[in-house]
This record gives structure tokens, sequence and C-alpha cells, in this order.
């Protein structure tokens, strides 16, 4: 029975990996049809790649390009587009 839990949740760990946004280039982005824009700004920042893909997938998008990142180590805003 522990192994079956373990591999059930394994696998919908896996899962959820394979539907997280991905971070794009400019030249791939053009496949695609730009459905957004997202703007995060943190202080004592820890916005992870996963953390931003994350919150692209909130918004509906399966990819993302950053436009911009501006600011200091410990207080960041990240601009991107996003993409279907």
């Amino acid at each position: 029975m522990k192994k079956l839990s373990i591999i059930a949740l394994l696998g919908s760990t896996l899962a959820f990996s394979a539907y997280a946004a991905e971070q794009i280039s400019p030249e791939q982005a053009s496949k695609y049809t730009k459905i957004g824009e997202l703007s995060v700004t943190e202080d004592g920042f820890t916005m992870t790649d996963d953390g931003l893909s994350k919150k692209v997938d909130e918004k509906g998008g399966k990819y993302y390009v950053i436009t911009s990142i501006e600011g200091q180590s410990e207080h960041k805003t990240i601009n991107a587009d996003i993409y279907k």
C-alpha cells in the first residue's frame, strides 16, 4: 500500500510539471498567440522560475517571454508576455 501511494504521488507530480508554463525566446513566441501580460513585483525577491510559471498558468498561458527585469536583487519587477 505504501508503494502504491508513493507511485501515485510521483505520477501526479510528474503530470503537474508537464503542464507548467515554459519560458521561451521572443523568436519562438512568433509561433504562438499572445494572450496577455504579467508583471510581478516583490520585496526581498524570492520569485523562482517555478513561481513565475505558476502565475502564467493561473492566467491560462502555456508559454511566457520575459520582456524586462527591473530593480535590485532585493526588490525586482519582472514583466512578461503570456502565450498560448
